[in-house]
């Protein structure tokens, strides 16, 4: 039976990826860390077989002394926390190497946004386009100031200089969307805070020239990704010995997790129509912002909405035959509008009632 120890179960990945394991596997046993009751509460209404561990990441000796104890750690909770990595890889290479500790962390395409920020260029298009697989090593050897590339290190020495006790991957989704299944947040954030941004100022909005280019993958299909590489690892990680198989683990366990690529200035202009013909903004032109503007709307808008991410998942779905299921990013557009919206106390025909075309 697998012990898991998992962080971030109350976010928005994390409770996703909780929902699609504990559902999957009613057998495993999995603690997760909370950082105080409320969040606590949350996780055991929905799983009363979660064991909960009251901490933060900074609390090093508790994070290390459930590494210890786990077969499989699941780090959901921060992408650029290296205490708390350092803290789990140290606790995972006290294992035998007869019982091996298995480390899946999350991180980001954010890595690669280091080209456009270096130049300090947005809303242009790149053509360099990356994959987990035949080019590996170009993402596993990403210069130091590329985006979470600090922690991104630390799991990567932890799965070398341990390689016989700590087996490491490392899943790096690029722009999340669709509503999660976990017991806390249910939200994403480029397409949502996009999306309120625009019904906030009235108009839809874009980085620059708006070309930039962003792989993307639905949040229920990133859970069947972690589902498949806990069960991997729930079976003592065997396939990665299989001889010419790509490694499942280790140095080249990275994996990007997408099923389809977009243009930001296509999905604000898609904002933008659907919050038109919902009555919510009273045009669905498509303005061109700045860096610092773009920053405005949520921090580091400018990157998130204006640099290029470019990576193709080409080894989950060679190594563990995982593929996309959810539906589009189009497809959930309208969705997320109606959400803000109402998030906002907006409703339909509310660009009538403020431009005094109609009685509230």
């Amino acid at each position: 039976m697998a012990k898991l120890f998992v962080t971030g179960a109350t976010g928005y990945i994390g409770g996703d990826a909780l929902f699609a394991i504990a559902s999957a596997h009613p057998e495993y046993e999995i603690t997760a860390l909370v950082r105080n009751s409320d969040k606590g509460v949350q996780v055991a209404k929905e799983y009363a077989k979660v064991k909960l561990v009251y901490g933060d990441l900074d609390n090093v000796e508790l994070l290390e002394d459930e590494a210890k104890k786990a077969d499989v750690v699941c780090h959901w909770a921060h992408a650029d926390h290296e205490a708390s990595a350092t803290a789990i890889a140290k606790g995972l290479a006290a294992h035998e190497p007869s019982r091996p500790g298995f480390f899946i962390h999350t991180s980001g395409t954010g890595i690669l946004l280091f080209q456009d920020i270096r130049t300090g260029t947005y809303g242009e298009a790149l053509d360099k386009v990356y994959d987990d697989l035949d080019n590996v090593s170009e993402v596993t050897n990403l210069p130091d100031d590329a985006p979470h590339r600090v922690v991104d290190k630390i799991v990567l020495e932890a799965g070398s200089k341990h390689s016989d006790r700590v087996k490491t991957a490392i899943v790096c989704p690029p722009t999340i969307y669709g509503p999660g299944r976990g017991p806390g947040n249910k939200r994403s954030h480029q397409v949502p805070e996009l999306a309120q941004s625009t019904l906030q100022r009235g108009c839809g909005l874009k980085v620059g020239a708006g070309k930039t280019y962003w792989n993307n993958v639905h949040v229920n299909d990133l859970s069947d990704l972690y589902l498949k590489l806990v069960e991997e690892a729930a079976a003592g990680g065997s396939t990665a010995e299989w001889p010419g198989k790509p490694a499942v683990w280790g140095g080249e366990g990275y994996y990007f997790c997408e099923g389809g690529e977009h243009v930001w200035g296509d999905v604000s202009q898609w904002v933008a129509t659907e919050a038109h013909k919902l009555g919510l903004i009273k045009t669905d032109e498509v303005k061109s912002i700045g860096k610092e503007e773009a920053d405005k709307c949520t921090p580091f808008g400018s990157a998130l909405w204006g640099c290029n991410s470019r990576g193709l998942a080409k080894r989950a779905r060679t190594v563990l035959k995982w593929d996309t299921k959810a539906p589009s990013l189009r497809d959930i557009i309208k969705a997320s509008v109606e959400f803000e919206g109402r998030k906002l106390g907006m409703t339909s025909g509310h660009a009538k009632v403020a431009a005094g075309d109609a009685q509230p």
